[in-house]
């Protein structure tokens, strides 16, 4: 507990815990952690406040991470452009028109290279929203910090690493299911022992939401994937009191506040109840640590100013909702990836948040209303439902391959529109208090010759890298795709010869074949 004295702007002393009779059996940081994970959560230390960024080439958002190291952020978060994201190469015919587009282009070592030059590794934690290929930039990240001298059991950061949910819900997978789901038992079981600090999952609820779920959905959902992935973590011997220390989580915040602090709330107690009834014991393997980023699909290209509001209002319910890592989003990215300007704004928002609200200045303090107990109660309650019926059909896996939640999601999301069009619902600029656009933004826009440049790039390495060595490693993970050696020592020695994105997760093609939904 802290001994720091805490008051009001008036004078009034803030106590470190406040409990009344309806909450006196749960205090922060300790089970089942509805109130939060540490015991005096923001009054000693404040949640990591990361920047999603990245666009273009690696030295065009090596210039924004620097800028945004400079303002005061905690933490990098890295975007990457789609064909990173489904495993091309930028010269990859699948990858005209996209590279570059919606986050950085990495192919190949020698762009990560570029992407944190002048940044020490083991000095800043790193989350990067990758899925499919999420195993070859955990790689690409590792062999970086190797070359530069860098302890791996000292880097921190996360990779999303979620293939669950992109079969649910956004769709960036590659490969069928079961293949995937191995990928990733691989790299808990590989970071457990060599990168101990790594995140080795970020599992998310944030793309659910995206695509339309409710609340209730979202956080049924996650937590579903979130099981499946400690069963498949158990089936391959793995102790859960140390892999389960491991994973993260991703939930999006929306308008509602109360509703979205009740489900972060709800989020707490429920995984903790699973983690315990899988065997945890340590408290810190059952406990959800979560990143959260405000919700993009609610921003507005219409009245785009608008956005600020509606990200400060996020950003509170993620703060009080007791969050360890938050994004904060652009204003203007309804229109494109955010300026600079934008991105300063947003983390001058939780900034503000964090020293002048006094929100920060006691562990959950919405503690005791009757509403927020009750509506905590309600969303978990509503959630097991859900995950009772997933549970009946196998399990995630199955729920997907039966349709399941695509189908819940999908229905969810037209219910929401069709309120939005009949008025039943209001959107500030959208359905009510319209008026004539006299207002810009400035938009950021990516040059099509990216690709070009990224293509030269590949041309070059290819020709200066040993042929012969890139090519053994490439048949050695084809090999050991066969069997159930864990991969990740041989990716990392493939991306060390230069192998590139796009020559990997071919490889694993050959082998295991694509996923067509």
């Amino acid at each position: 507990m802290s001994e720091k004295k805490i008051t009001t702007d008036s004078g009034i002393e803030i106590k470190e815990l406040y409990n009344t009779p309806s909450n006196m059996q749960e205090t922060p940081g300790s089970f089942p952690f509805t109130r939060g994970v540490h015991a005096s959560m923001y009054r000693d230390r404040l949640w990591t406040m990361r920047q999603y960024a990245g666009f273009s080439t690696a030295e065009e958002s090596n210039k924004r991470y620097h800028y945004l190291l400079s303002q005061g952020v905690m933490g990098l978060s890295v975007a990457f452009d789609l064909p990173t994201q489904i495993g091309y190469d930028s010269d990859h015919a699948m990858s005209e028109g996209e590279v570059g587009k919606v986050g950085v282009a990495i192919d190949s070592l020698e762009d990560m290279e570029l992407l944190f030059q002048g940044i020490r590794l083991e000095e800043v934690s790193t989350s990067m929203t990758i899925n499919a290929t999420g195993f070859i930039l955990l790689a690409l990240y590792i062999a970086l910090a190797k070359k530069q001298g860098a302890n791996l059991r000292k880097i921190s950061g996360t990779i999303q690493n979620d293939i669950l949910k992109e079969y649910a819900a956004r769709g960036t997978y590659i490969y069928p299911p079961q293949p995937s789901m191995r990928l990733i038992t691989d790299i808990f079981e590989y970071c457990s022992k060599e990168v101990p600090k790594w995140n080795t999952i970020s599992i998310s609820g944030y793309h659910i939401r995206e695509a339309g779920s409710t609340a209730v959905q979202e956080l049924a959902f996650t937590l579903a994937n979130g099981k499946a992935y400690l069963k498949a973590a158990l089936e391959k011997g793995l102790d859960i009191n140390v892999f389960a220390q491991r994973l993260s989580f991703f939930f999006n915040a929306h308008n509602n506040l109360f509703e979205e602090v009740a489900k972060f709330r709800a989020a707490r107690r429920m995984w903790a109840n699973i983690t315990k009834d899988l065997g945890a014991t340590e408290p810190k393997a059952q406990m959800l640590r979560f990143h959260t980023q405000t919700g993009g699909s609610t921003l507005t290209a219409q009245q785009p100013s608008n956005n600020i509001a509606r990200v400060t209002l996020q950003a509170l319910s993620a703060v009080l909702g007791g969050t360890q890592s938050l994004h904060t989003n652009g204003y203007d990215e309804a229109l494109s990836l955010p300026t600079a300007t934008a991105a300063t704004l947003a983390l001058r928002t939780q900034q503000i948040i964090a020293f002048e609200s006094g929100v920060t200045q006691t562990p959950d303090p919405l503690a005791g209303s009757y509403f927020v107990e009750e509506l905590t109660d309600r969303v978990e309650a509503e959630a097991q439902k859900l995950m009772d019926k997933i549970d009946a059909m196998g399990g995630a896996v199955r729920a997907i391959e039966q349709h399941f939640m695509q189908d819940e999601i999908a229905h969810a999301a037209y219910t929401y529109n069709k309120q939005i069009e009949e008025g039943e619902k209001i959107i500030v600029g959208i359905n009510k208090f319209t008026s004539v656009e006299t207002e810009s933004a400035p938009v950021l826009k990516i040059d099509d010759s990216i690709r070009q440049v990224q293509s030269d790039k590949l041309a070059q390495l290819r020709a200066r890298r040993d042929a012969g060595k890139a090519a053994a490693c490439i048949e050695k993970i084809k090999q050991v795709a066969l069997t159930s050696e864990n991969l990740m020592p041989y990716v990392i020695d493939a991306v060390e010869n230069y192998c590139t994105l796009g020559e990997i997760s071919n490889a694993l093609r050959d082998v295991w074949g694509e996923y067509s939904g």
